[in-house]
């Protein structure tokens, strides 16, 4: 699976459980047939929010892209649907070209510590798979120890 291909899927998945989450609310407060929508479709959307966030760091950081970024990918993420249109503006400017770097080049920003570190991850693809699962369990399970956005409902 390419960069490109790797963000586009989760960025979908994300715009995905945006509805799953919106059609939550509305079985919830206009249908008034309980929590369970919102609930599961809450659920679903969180643990997708947090690998599109970890997934638009890992792809920005292999597609060499400025802090900044990085930062708007995940940010976009707040907005329902908003992914969708940042992936097809990522694509039209290239940031999206290219495979995994899974070696060292002459561009100086593959002689950072944080190319080596992706490099020798991409090299390992189990462990990253297993580091990035941990990570997702563990954001979520502090998360939902914390509790809802805006308290109980």
């Amino acid at each position: 699976m390419s960069p490109r291909s790797l963000y586009r899927f989760v960025s979908i998945a994300e715009a995905i459980t945006w509805s799953l989450l919106i059609i939550g609310m509305l079985l919830k407060y206009v249908v008034q047939v309980g929590e369970w929508g919102v609930q599961i479709g809450g659920f679903l959307h969180g643990l997708v929010f947090i690998a599109y966030g970890i997934t638009a760091v890992f792809v920005g950081v292999n597609q060499h892209w400025t802090v900044r970024l990085i930062a708007v990918a995940c940010l976009t993420a707040i907005i329902p649907f908003a992914t969708i249109p940042f992936d097809r503006a990522l694509e039209r400017r290239g940031a999206l070209d290219g495979g995994w770097r899974h070696t060292r080049t002459s561009d100086p920003r593959d002689h950072t510590r944080v190319s080596a570190l992706l490099r020798w991850m991409l090299a390992r693809p189990l462990l990253l798979a297993g580091i990035m699962g941990v990570a997702l369990v563990a954001i979520m399970a502090t998360l939902l120890t914390i509790g809802p956005p805006g308290g109980v409902s």
